[in-house]
């Protein structure tokens, strides 16, 4: 088929299909502006088959005769609109091939970053990634025209990102003459040059798909016109484009590479909505079916959600609990004045060596779309939040882990091999969920909004009489910002361990009927706590606010030598667990039962108990047989200690 045929077939597909986006571009006023013009791979294959194929294989040439097609068929648009409508004509359409749902996201043209290779060259090409680094705009000169000396010809020369966008001309005249002209000399042709918009991003694979000791690999990605800007550091992508490569820059006595590179061509974000699992209504009902099957035992429809935690450690149902309150979270409140109190928890394990502190880190990681694991010996502050790097003579910003993490978990395991300047960091992460960074002339504010769950074991033998602060090497203002911190003691309790190892031994035989026994697998365990941190923005009854208040103000008054945990964070808190627990409970009000529930919470989470004398250890918790009666007796003892007792709503 013909050049000319191909891109009057192109029009004539873009006017079936995208006659709106193309109605939109004409009657947009500024005719410099580069506009998009998205149309879906998918549907192109369907409906021209060798227009599609010629795309996906030679992308460098007929990308461009797309956006020529796009010109034309806007220009068709713009004649045949309706009397009255003003529309002006553009000059620059570049059309953005989307491959959601395509032959294209097969594993061959949608390879890992790490299994690029020369055979992916010059075809249309799909990555996936998390942007780490964020170059700054430049302006990109993508095409001059000279004109030859001798004979007048022009032509337009175009420059090569392999050798760095230099401009090479031509040996000899490129006029198609019967006689050639062979002139050998050439002047540019004033105020003909065309200027783009430029940026240099780099994507890195996720770890969360690399198996155990694989390096992530990085790519640089070029985005030109409408596409700068449209990502930031953090944010997880899907990258259509053109795989090439370009000298590495001259440095001495170093080999020159040709390093890939990939010039996008459509950029589509993966975290802009809150969660990338798509919920269907199926799944809804389940969820709606479940809690009405537990209407008159809540709490033991609660627990039959919190043994999918995790299952692989036998009981700990205090911790399980707390995982899911923390992944779950609270909601973000924004007073007047702007002021934002953040809705996420944060959660620290202290324990002794094997109580299973590292087997939640992972879990948690698991349950979360988005999750960035580090342990406190290989994370220094650079790495943890943002790192100045310079390239090319330039600074950038390389984001860390907590920048990776945002809107997602942020795991650090061993919290106490960090060294103190480097915990004193993550101060404003954890609280204002923001970094600021002043580094080599770059001053800028980070956006974090992170949830961090930590552990860490004690400083020695843990000693009961002494503070938090003293047992964990662990600074108060630190402290504080934990909702819960959960100290795991592995104490001598022959019956505990007794039931603890006949679990363990009995486990291989139970392996063949555990997926038949819940329907709380790990999926369906994300999926549920998405649905619920998107659909409930739970608000606190006043027997709730009352009873929280209450607890607040006894803690103040009897915490002496904990003064690190009683601040008024604590109340924050309070009113953030009780907000996850009514989530967790499939409702949009914090009950009496929520605010009970968070006090519990709390109070696992003290070294000196103001209420529950003998609430026991975190790590020797188990799941009652019959939890609602079991709170009924919590909650007659809670109201009493509080002074609640008499009030006249209460039963």
């Amino acid at each position: 088929m013909p050049e000319l045929d191909y891109a009057k077939a192109m029009a004539e597909f873009l006017i079936r299909h995208h006659s709106r986006q193309l109605r939109s571009i004409v009657l947009s006023p500024d005719p410099k502006l580069h506009y998009p013009l998205h149309i879906d791979f998918a549907e192109l294959f369907d409906e021209n088959p060798p227009v599609a194929s010629l795309v996906f294989s030679q992308p460098a040439e007929y990308l461009l005769h797309f956006d020529k097609a796009a010109l034309w068929a806007h220009k068709i648009v713009l004649e045949n609109l309706d009397a009255g409508e003003k529309g002006t004509e553009k000059k620059f359409i570049h059309v953005r091939i989307n491959v959601n749902g395509s032959p294209l996201e097969f594993s061959e043209t949608f390879p890992r970053i790490g299994h690029v290779r020369v055979r992916h060259r010059g075809i249309l090409l799909t990555l996936k990634g998390t942007v780490i680094r964020s170059g700054a705009v430049k302006m990109y000169e993508g095409e001059r025209m000279y004109r030859c000396r001798k004979c007048k010809h022009e032509f337009p020369v175009y420059p090569e990102l392999e050798s760095r966008n230099t401009i090479a001309l031509p040996s000899f005249c490129p006029s198609e003459r019967p006689k050639p002209c062979e002139g050998t000399r050439f002047d540019c042709v004033d105020e003909t040059t065309i200027c783009h918009d430029y940026q240099e991003i780099k994507i890195q694979e996720s770890t969360q798909v690399l198996g155990v000791g694989v390096i992530p690999r990085s790519i640089p990605v070029i985005l030109m016109d409408d596409l700068v800007d449209v990502v930031k550091a953090g944010g997880d992508v899907i990258i259509t484009g053109l795989l090439t490569a370009k000298w590495s820059p001259d440095l001495k006595d170093v080999r020159s590479n040709l390093d890939p590179v990939l010039i996008a061509n459509n950029v589509r974000r993966t975290n802009e909505l809150k969660s990338d699992i798509d919920i269907p209504n199926d799944i809804m009902m389940t969820f709606k079916q479940f809690w009405s099957d537990f209407k008159d035992a809540p709490l033991k429809g609660r627990n039959t959600i919190l043994r999918g935690v995790c299952p692989q450690v036998f009981g700990l149902f205090t911790v399980k609990l707390a995982v899911a309150l923390t992944l779950i979270g609270g909601v973000q409140h924004v007073d007047a004045s702007g002021t934002k109190i953040r809705g996420e928890s944060h959660l620290l394990l202290v324990g002794d060596p094997g109580t299973g502190k590292s087997q939640f880190l992972k879990f948690a990681a698991k349950l979360s779309n988005r999750s960035v694991i580090t342990t406190g010996l290989g994370s220094t502050s650079a790495g943890l939040t943002v790192t100045a790097v310079k390239d090319g003579g330039e600074w950038m910003l390389e984001a860390g882990a907590l920048v990776l993490a945002d809107g997602g978990l942020c795991c650090i395991d061993e919290f106490d091999s960090m060294r103190e300047h480097d915990r004193a960091t993550i101060h404003e992460a954890m609280e204002q969920q923001t970094i600021s960074v002043a580094k080599a002339g770059l001053v800028t504010t980070l956006s974090t909004r992170t949830i961090v769950f930590g552990a860490t074991n004690p400083k020695g033998q843990y000693d009961r009489d002494q503070s938090l602060s003293v047992n964990t090497a662990l600074s108060g203002p630190l402290l504080s910002r934990f909702d819960i911190v959960l100290v795991l003691l592995d104490t001598k309790n022959p019956e505990w361990d007794e039931v603890v190892s006949s679990h363990i031994l009995a486990e291989e035989k139970l392996k063949t009927h555990e997926d038949s026994d819940s329907i709380w697998t790990l999926a369906m365990l994300r999926k549920y706590i998405n649905f619920v941190k998107g659909y409930f923005k739970p608000l606190l009854t006043t027997e709730a606010e009352e009873v929280i208040s209450s607890y607040f103000q006894l803690q103040r008054r009897s915490a002496t030598d904990n003064a690190a945990r009683t601040t008024i964070r604590m109340l924050e808190s309070l009113i953030r667990l009780a907000q996850a627990h009514a989530r967790l409970m499939f409702r949009n009000e914090v009950t009496r039962l929520d605010a009970i529930m968070a006090i519990l919470c709390m109070e696992s989470s003290m070294t000196t108990s103001a209420i529950v004398d003998s609430f026991g250890n975190a790590l020797h918790s188990n799941f009652t047989e019959n939890p609602d009666e079991e709170y009924t007796k919590q909650e007659k003892m809670i109201l009493e200690k509080l002074g609640l007792i008499d009030e006249p709503f209460m039963r």
